[in-house]
């Protein structure tokens, strides 16, 4: 009997091993730990509470600031600013923009209870600091000085000075002033003549630096990026922030670089880092960090691991990107956080009151170019799989005006409803060859019209498809498969779905879209 109950004994002990076995891989967070565009990340913590700015360029309101409670699963609570600035390129007026530019990458500290946010244009060659006491609710107070200081870090020290550093290879430093209102006059100077040094001579940017300061010493994150190789992280450390400082070769790894590090409540420590993956843009990884003789150490085994220690991740829906029925209540805004606009819109041009539960995008002017033209309403597509669908209704539309949904970059593709001589078509369009080009284009007899497009980002298949239905059931592919891609300086961003509407021939028109609802599936075919 005493045989039997032991038997008992051990199998129970077993099975619950084993379900806690299942239970803590259930439970593990996947790398990448956002699978969409969130580059040039800057992170603090506050409490057990974390926050991350990125990048979003030419995108408003600007400069996003998510919230985390685990690394992991981030919503965003905020923007740094509503525009930029009201120049022309930012507003698409006059034949100018500024795909490609606007903000670049950001720096997030928290001082004596106040949160900054720093970056610069390259569009008005300025930087830029955003101050508050709530985060998640503002308001900002804005502080800007010439000139536009690439990729700078702020640090604020336990003396009380305050220094920026920026600039690409050979890193500078200065002082600023205690408002942050600019530099101190002749305060300027190299910090580290060669931030490649560690790689080898002249090789690679040196840029991307976050300065931090743990355990008494000084940490500068940069990357450099070997001819030939991959991006790959450099660290230099030193006991005084003016020097001497010593450098070594901290990661190199797919590619993932560039970020910093972060310390959690119960004392574990993480790099946070991105990668360049194709048309999706450049996603977000944790990787875990221990210290040795006084270096952070990156890695497990010097590698990224693609399960960590930490939560599970959740979908990206609603916290980065979210389905819109277009519906508010009263004290709702007028527009969630996931939604961004393709540059500075004109505000006397769009509504969600006008028609009840729609958003309703107007003309005002002519433009011949998608491009060029205003009110594009965004969101981030994601992997590895992400599909976006919209009703359409073309009602309100004039003749020559085009409205519908886009995959929005240089090398866009667009499914919607366009108006000749009085007559509907439903078209699709392919900017692959950097000349837009109608692969298809159908009669449409009626007002309202269903539109879809499905993106495969797995693998880096990186294609977008595009379909139409009449009855919002069935399905018909329409033109042709888009080949998705990255381009660098022109747009620098990834594929974002849009929502459209421009005039070619008269102002005036309007179309109206009942909902937006955006999938982590698409249809296999």
């Amino acid at each position: 009997m005493k045989q039997f109950k032991n038997g008992i004994f051990f199998q129970v002990l077993f099975f619950l091993l084993f379900l806690n076995a299942g239970y803590s891989q259930v439970q593990r967070a996947k790398n990448p730990v956002i699978f969409a565009d969130v580059p040039d990340l800057s992170m603090i913590r506050v409490g057990d509470s974390y926050y991350m700015s990125s990048t979003t360029m030419h995108m408003a309101p600007g400069v996003p600031i998510m919230k985390s409670k685990d690394l992991v699963n981030w919503t965003i609570v905020s923007y740094a600013y509503d525009t930029l600035a009201n120049v022309d390129a930012m507003n698409l007026v006059n034949g100018k923009s500024t795909y490609g530019r606007g903000t670049w990458a950001s720096c997030i500290r928290y001082h004596n209870g106040m949160y900054i946010v720093s970056t610069f244009a390259q569009t008005t060659n300025k930087t830029y600091i955003y101050k508050t006491k709530d985060i998640e609710k503002g308001p900002w107070e804005r502080i800007t000085f010439s000139p536009a200081y690439h990729d700078h870090t702020l640090c604020f020290d336990d003396d009380g000075k305050i220094y920026i550093i920026w600039s690409v290879r050979k890193l500078m430093i200065a002082e600023m002033k205690e408002d942050l209102s600019g530099v101190k006059e002749g305060t300027e100077r190299v910090l580290i003549e060669d931030a490649n040094a560690p790689v080898g001579k002249n090789v690679g940017l040196g840029e991307g630096s976050q300065l931090f300061k743990a355990n008494g010493k000084y940490y500068l994150f940069n990357i450099a990026w070997p001819r030939g190789g991959m991006r790959t992280v450099v660290v230099h450390r030193a006991d005084n922030i003016n020097g001497p400082w010593e450098g070594k070769v901290a990661f190199q790894d797919q590619g993932v670089a560039q970020g910093g590090m972060i310390d959690t409540p119960d004392g574990k420590w993480f790099a946070y880092l991105f990668r360049d993956y194709g048309a999706v843009g450049r996603i977000p990884y944790i990787v875990p960090m221990k210290w040795e003789d006084g270096w952070p150490v990156i890695g497990v085994d010097g590698k990224v691991p693609e399960t960590l220690d930490l939560p599970a991740n959740k979908s990206l829906i609603p916290g980065i990107v979210n389905s819109d029925e277009f519906t508010r209540k009263k004290g709702e805004p007028a527009l969630p956080l996931v939604w961004q606009w393709n540059h500075n819109p004109d505000n006397s041009l769009w509504s969600v009151t006008e028609r009840k539960g729609f958003l309703r995008l107007k003309t005002g002017r002519i433009d011949s170019l998608f491009l060029k033209s205003r009110n594009t309403l965004t969101q981030r597509t994601f992997g590895p799989v992400c599909s976006a669908t919209t009703m359409l209704d073309a009602s309100g539309m004039k003749d020559g005006d085009f409205a519908g949904l886009t995959a929005l970059q240089r090398k866009f593709g667009q499914v919607g409803v366009k108006i000749v001589n009085g007559q509907k078509y439903i078209f699709m369009v392919s900017n692959k060859t950097d000349q837009p080009t109608e692969l298809q284009s159908l009669p449409l007899s009626q007002n309202k019209v269903y539109l879809k497009i499905e993106c495969d980002f797995r693998n880096r298949t990186d294609v977008a498809s595009f379909f139409y239905s009449l009855d919002g059931k069935a399905w018909t592919v329409i033109g042709g498969p888009l080949n998705m891609e990255y381009t660098l300086m022109e747009h620098f961003m990834g594929y974002r779905f849009g929502l459209f509407n421009y005039a070619t021939k008269e102002p005036g028109g309007f179309a109206d879209f009942d909902w937006f609802r955006i999938n982590d599936k698409i249809q296999e075919r």
